[in-house]
């Protein structure tokens, strides 16, 4: 276990002024997790703020929420918090208040599923092109239809009315969830956008998308209010989202005006986010944990934006050594969080956390290679949390997996029954 003595310098402690003007307090941040603990009809519950309470009182500089969708139409899950109107308003401002009060910022993550939710929660899915999953997925995810360009531009409009809602709540700031295969990340990757118009057919057609969610929420929030987004590396799959796409598209929204960048990778198909990586990438996490820390000196190399990597990281030396090497400026943290809401707390002292993120399975191979298992389990631990308890890192993967997809099962129910009421 790393202390305080064992370390050069503690650069976790340190403050970070973003390019807007805002300050961190320091270089820890919670990356988002799904925490479903909305209600079945998409409204935020007092859950939230006692989690993200807990992990105010950390320490952690600044919190990221899990999926925020901008379209009760179109969830990823059911208990996703959805923010199309001032409708929750109230609620909204304790959780946001559940942060600020205690000097960490709260910013919210704003997401459209696209294509990537499961069958029977929505009427349907849209996606750029109708690229249907993997074979052993299509169970599980509908092939979606493509998107008109109304549609296209109504989902625009969305982002930026959630994002100034948002504003008014008096959450810190918000992140475009650009990764991880839901419907930005979809435009962006020419596995999934095979569209011949101006929204595809190259490189430069499939950034305009996500170039004009910025445009959009930065028109409805104005320049001081933090806008930041979470971007694969790479997909990961055939034909897919590339690391030399990536860098192109950080460069076109650092032009823009982005405050932050968040580098991940994978999707649901090809889930690196939870460490199903290449044997390459394997070996050089096992070095110097961070998954995606190659990439980022890449960035860092040709790009002039602050900095966040998630996942990989485990240790506080671990952390300052990256922070020391320049390649980056703020470390995310999520599954560690899950499991230790604590943690930074001993971070920031320059101790490591008693738990370690340990690789969760079922057993079953062909669930344990889905995405969206671990979300499963760790979505259970943070129910846990929400619920004034602590998590439980020793817990079965089958187990957990059964219960949540018993639960994701009748929420869909549940969600799909209050939504034809009239």
């Amino acid at each position: 276990m790393a202390d305080s003595t064992s370390l050069q310098a503690n650069f976790l402690t340190q403050a970070l002024r973003l390019p807007n003007g805002s300050t961190l307090r320091n270089r820890l941040a919670k990356a988002s997790m799904s925490e479903a603990l909305a209600t079945y009809a998409n409204q935020p519950t007092p859950k939230l703020v006692e989690l993200y309470r807990r992990w105010a009182a950390s320490g952690i500089g600044l919190l990221i929420t899990g999926n925020v969708m901008i379209d009760r139409r179109a969830l990823g899950e059911p208990g996703n918090v959805v923010i199309e109107d001032e409708t929750d308003l109230p609620l909204l401002r304790q959780w946001a208040s559940a942060a600020t009060d205690q000097g960490a910022a709260i910013w919210v993550q704003l997401n459209h599923p696209g294509k990537q939710a499961t069958k029977g929660l929505n009427a349907g899915t849209l996606a750029p092109s109708a690229v249907p999953f993997r074979a052993d997925m299509q169970a599980l995810f509908e092939t979606p239809r493509a998107a008109t360009q109304a549609e296209i531009e109504d989902i625009i409009q969305r982002f930026g009315r959630s994002a100034a809602i948002c504003k008014k709540a008096g959450f810190s700031g918000v992140q475009i969830h650009g990764a991880h295969g839901y419907l930005v990340g979809q435009f962006l990757s020419p596995h999934h956008n095979r569209r011949d118009d101006r929204w595809g057919g190259s490189a430069e057609k499939r950034r305009r998308f996500v170039l004009a969610v910025y445009a959009e929420i930065r028109k409805q929030v104005g320049a001081d209010f933090p806008v930041g987004i979470k971007l694969n590396s790479a997909d990961f799959q055939r034909g897919g989202f590339s690391e030399e796409e990536s860098l192109a598209t950080m460069q076109a929204l650092v032009d823009a005006g982005i405050d932050l960048i968040e580098i991940s990778g994978g999707t649901y198909e090809d889930p690196a986010m939870s460490g199903a990586l290449p044997p390459a990438q394997k070996a050089s996490t096992a070095a110097r944990e961070a998954y995606f820390l190659d990439f980022a000196e890449k960035a860092r190399a040709s790009l002039k934006v602050t900095l966040m990597v998630t996942g990989g990281f485990r240790s506080a030396a671990g952390m300052n050594a990256a922070l020391r090497s320049g390649a980056l400026d703020v470390i995310g943290l999520a599954r560690l969080l899950a499991i230790d809401p604590d943690a930074p707390a001993a971070l920031l002292r320059g101790q490591d956390s008693p738990q370690q993120v340990r690789p969760i399975k079922t057993g079953i191979p062909p669930i344990d290679r889905m995405g969206v298992m671990e979300i499963f389990w760790y979505s259970l631990q943070l129910r846990r949390i929400a619920d004034g308890g602590d998590p439980r890192p020793g817990e079965s993967g089958l187990w957990a997996f059964l219960k949540a997809v018993t639960k994701s099962g009748w929420g869909t129910f549940q969600t799909r029954r209050l939504r034809a009421k009239p």
